[in-house]
């Protein structure tokens, strides 16, 4: 029975991660949600409340697969940023769903703002430590490294209008030799912000 329960769960939050990613949280409907995951509309508020904490519980689910799949890296800020990188390239759905939520419900979830104090107290150790550019506060390296990670893909018009004429040279996937290089970019940049060595010349 338990176990019927959590796959009723985990259906329940794949569908509704489509759902949410596609019409956001206004436009979510319960129905829909219920139909994709087989379940009964009832279950979703016995498993999850509402609909907005049914949204909560997504985006929380989200964080904590990216944690595994994407892991932290203090010591390796840049990989870490190729890494988160790559991951959005193969889920292009999940920047739908952060847009959504940046829109239609700002502010961290319990669970996101102890991920991301965890993280800015490990890059604040780092930096005492040395390992880190201690120009930057902590909490700014970490949103401008998170931030670089998705600007391809948050850019107004994405990353056609970015390129210009280069968009229209060729397929524009994620073996592309363009994503190749923004993926470098990327990296170069975090490397050069976060990096603690002097500046050439």
């Amino acid at each position: 029975m338990a176990g019927d329960s959590r796959a009723t769960r985990a259906r329940l939050l794949d569908a509704a991660f489509a759902e949410f990613a596609e019409h956001g949280l206004a436009g979510a409907r319960v129905d829909r949600i219920a139909a994709a995951a087989g379940a009964n509309k009832r279950l979703i508020y016995v498993y999850f409340g509402n609909k907005e904490q049914l949204f909560d519980h997504v985006v929380e689910r989200c964080l904590a697969e990216g944690s595994e799949v994407v892991p932290f890296d203090v010591t390796d800020l840049p990989g870490y940023a190729g890494a988160l990188f790559d991951h959005l390239v193969a889920r292009p759905d999940l920047m739908r769903l952060v847009a959504w939520k940046q829109l239609e419900r700002p502010g961290a979830t319990d669970s996101e703002a102890a991920s991301y104090r965890t993280k800015v107290e490990a890059l604040a150790s780092a930096q005492a430590a040395g390992r880190v550019e201690p120009g930057i506060a902590p909490a700014d390296i970490l949103a401008l490294t998170l931030a670089l990670a998705q600007a391809w893909f948050t850019a107004a018009g994405g990353t056609g209008a970015l390129r210009g004429a280069d968009a229209r040279q060729g397929a524009d996937g994620p073996q592309s030799e363009a994503f190749t290089a923004h993926r470098a970019a990327v990296i170069e940049a975090v490397r050069r912000m976060t990096s603690t060595a002097a500046p050439a010349g």
